[in-house]
């Protein structure tokens, strides 16, 4: 692993076992999302830059060993947007390059969310340039939906969850469920 990201990694990994709190955990992560956004040409692959034509492309970083963290470049093209979901972790989301786009829902109970009955308010949106820096907790669910405008330039992303980012659910905001579906990464590198 190159210097930077093994300093990151590292600089998460003892954020992590000293603080339990989602909030502080996020707070502390954030300032080190936002070097590593700097400093991402240096140690970015061309693996970690791949792109697909018909969806956005989740390219993994790293995984930690005990799975309380994995590091994702996201390559937007412009029009690709993720379906509406959630995490079921914290995370701290970083732009290399392009504008990202994140529209937040959320259930007008504030209750977590059951798989069917579901019925979703749109929030507030968050506009996210080169070198921008978000973060989220379970509140109790983050619910949202991301993507690139389809006028705008293609957008490479930097994420960090909480856990092993192979799943999380997706909502159908017409039919008012939610399941649980397994995601693709590619190139893995540690």
């Amino acid at each position: 692993m190159q210097s930077d990201l093994a300093r990151f990694v590292e600089g998460c990994q003892a954020i992590v076992a000293r603080e339990s709190d989602v909030a502080a955990r996020v707070d502390a992560i954030a300032p080190l999302m936002q070097k590593l956004t700097q400093k991402a040409d240096a140690f970015l692959e061309p693996a970690h830059l791949q792109s697909d034509p018909t969806h956005y492309r989740r390219n993994a970083i790293y995984f930690c060993p005990n799975e309380t963290l994995s590091l994702f470049s996201i390559v937007w093209l412009p029009g690709q947007w993720t379906p509406v979901h959630d995490h079921g972790s914290w995370g701290v989301v970083g732009v290399v390059r392009g504008n990202l786009e994140e529209r937040a829902y959320m259930c007008p109970t504030g209750e977590i969310c059951s798989n069917d009955g579901i019925v979703l308010r749109r929030g507030g949106v968050v506009l996210l340039n080169p070198g921008a820096v978000t973060s989220f907790v379970p509140n109790p669910d983050h619910i949202h939906v991301t993507g690139v405008d389809a006028a705008a330039e293609p957008c490479v992303s930097l994420h960090l969850y909480g856990r092993n980012m192979n799943s999380f659910h997706i909502y159908d905001l017409a039919a008012g469920t939610r399941r649980l579906i397994d995601v693709p990464h590619h190139a893995v590198n540690q």
